[in-house]
């Protein structure tokens, strides 16, 4: 890990200059100002390593360690498997994050994976990332995290019954609107919030932990015996069974996205990753032994809200701490999801990859508003199912399927450039052996889950044409023109919001 920032090579300028937007020459570089200059409106470097951190655990640890063992062991069909799923998750994070350390330092620009990807193999590969992301898997996860904070805050009400959807969906959407709101008004106040979330997740996972340590203390080992009777022999279903355990372990590479706001990105970045993913492995696989030892299969696969259950099992009359927690968890990791994914439709837009309203910048508050909005009214559209298992199958899928693009880009650049700079530059059997695991995770589920990865696939395609009529044809009809252009004016006025300068 470097200690100091590395000069870029000209391999590297040449690279990230394609991500930059055009400004005049005689501007100075973002960020310097001169004495009578006034302050330009542009995303701020306000962001240092303990914030850094706070956002990859804010966004990791949310509602997907509440939810997310339920499917696992679903899938796997046995104790014993299901936590070699978690322990396998955890390592591919960290494998992954490996990787994205050596992407985010030698490609230091904002969008993660739309940027190494653009970087790699070009502007219709980047552009299908941005629709599929926009469009599938970042306002499905908002939509997954909202429905989990809702489940958990109405569970204790309906101990014994079905949760209304119509009160599910209701309070989900309430959440999304109300934290798209705190978004756009100010990012420090958003990620200093993160602080206050982070003792609510740590202190439920401490409960599990220890009250889960202190049942196996006494005695009470029977759910692990013969742990792996039952274990699923297809290995679609074991595919797919990762999906759930990956949408928990999600967001170890969201830092990626705020590469631009991060302070010192070359040392911050890859230190903020080595200090969350292990921290997060060691704490999940804890929890999951402590859900296992006191609740058995059966009574997993029953619950849906294993915190809850968990806590009426244990607990007593202090149980109605649990859910509390557990919700005020997913609304944070809601709340930071909503602010790093933003920056991914921002500067997608930036690129001219999206329409120009959604590059603007409000002039009071330094947000990325517009895209901030898009993205909530997006995530209430997939409030239209209650389902939490199928909108995290429906994601993962595209997502993975975007990381291996990813990584495969790292692989083509270390070809293609060989002396590019690379500040970190891991082992090259780490990202061969990553690209191998994602594409076991990609196509062994294809015949298990055909509707969630068929309409997956029939979104992203759909952007082909797309790009070619939006974004390739650049002598578009007059009307098309002026209706962009309508766009981004009407924008401007109703969010106070400029081009980023």
């Amino acid at each position: 890990m470097p200690a100091k920032r590395v000069p870029t090579s000209d391999t590297t300028e040449a690279l990230t200059a394609e991500l930059e937007p055009m400004t005049p020459k005689d501007e100075r570089p973002p960020g310097e100002v001169g004495e009578d200059e006034p302050q330009k409106t542009q995303l701020k470097k306000e962001l240092g390593l303990l914030e850094g951190v706070a956002i990859i655990l804010g966004i990791i640890v949310g509602s997907g360690i509440f939810i997310s063992p339920k499917g696992v062991l679903r899938e796997t069909g046995s104790v014993g498997m299901s936590l070699v799923v978690w322990v396998m998750c955890g390592l591919m994070s960290m494998v992954g994050a490996l990787c994205y350390a050596e992407l985010g330092t030698s490609i230091p620009k904002s969008g993660g994976d739309y940027a190494y990807i653009s970087a790699g193999f070009g502007s219709l590969p980047a552009f299908l990332f941005l629709w599929a992301a926009n469009l599938i898997f970042v306002p499905t996860t908002n939509a997954i995290m909202a429905l989990a904070f809702a489940k958990y805050v109405i569970q204790p009400f309906f101990p014994n019954c079905e949760l209304p959807d119509d009160a599910v969906r209701l309070i989900a959407a309430l959440s999304i609107c109300l934290l798209t709101a705190l978004n756009c008004w100010n990012v420090r106040v958003t990620t200093k919030l993160q602080d206050f979330f982070m003792v609510t997740k740590i202190g439920a996972l401490l409960i599990v932990i220890l009250a889960g340590v202190i049942h196996l203390g006494m005695g009470n080992t029977e759910n692990f015996n013969n742990s792996f009777q039952g274990t699923s022999s297809e290995p679609g279903e074991i595919a797919v069974s990762f999906y759930s355990g990956i949408f928990s372990y999600a967001g170890w590479n969201y830092l990626n996205f705020m590469t631009e706001e991060l302070k010192n990105p070359f040392v911050n970045l890859p230190r903020a990753i080595y200090i969350s993913l292990p921290l997060v492995t060691l704490v999940y696989v804890l929890a999951n032994v402590a859900y296992l030892a006191v609740l058995t299969p059966v009574d997993m696969l029953a619950s849906d809200a294993i915190a809850v259950t968990f806590a009426d099992r244990l607990m007593g009359s202090a149980s109605w701490v649990m859910p509390l927690l557990v919700a005020l968890s997913a609304f944070g990791g809601l709340s930071v999801h909503i602010m790093t994914s933003s920056r991914l439709c921002f500067v997608g837009a930036r690129q001219g990859h999206f329409p120009d309203s959604l590059a603007l910048i409000n002039c009071k508050c330094n947000t990325p508003m517009s895209s901030l909005i898009f993205l909530g009214v997006l995530s209430l559209f997939y409030l239209s199912t209650t389902d939490i298992y199928r909108l995290i199958d429906y994601a993962s899928f595209v997502e993975s399927t975007f990381i291996l693009c990813s990584i495969a880009s790292l692989l083509y650049m270390r070809w293609k450039y060989p002396d590019m700079e690379r500040p970190i530059k891991v082992n090259i059997i780490v990202p061969i052996a990553f690209l191998l695991v994602c594409g076991f995770l990609v196509f062994l589920p294809l015949y298990v889950r055909p509707y969630e990865v068929g309409m997956g696939l029939l979104i992203t395609g759909s952007g082909i044409p797309a790009y070619f009529l939006f974004v390739y044809w650049e002598n578009k009809p007059k009307f098309i023109r002026t209706l962009l252009d309508l766009n981004t004016f009407v924008t401007q006025v109703l969010f106070m919001s400029v081009k980023t300068e």
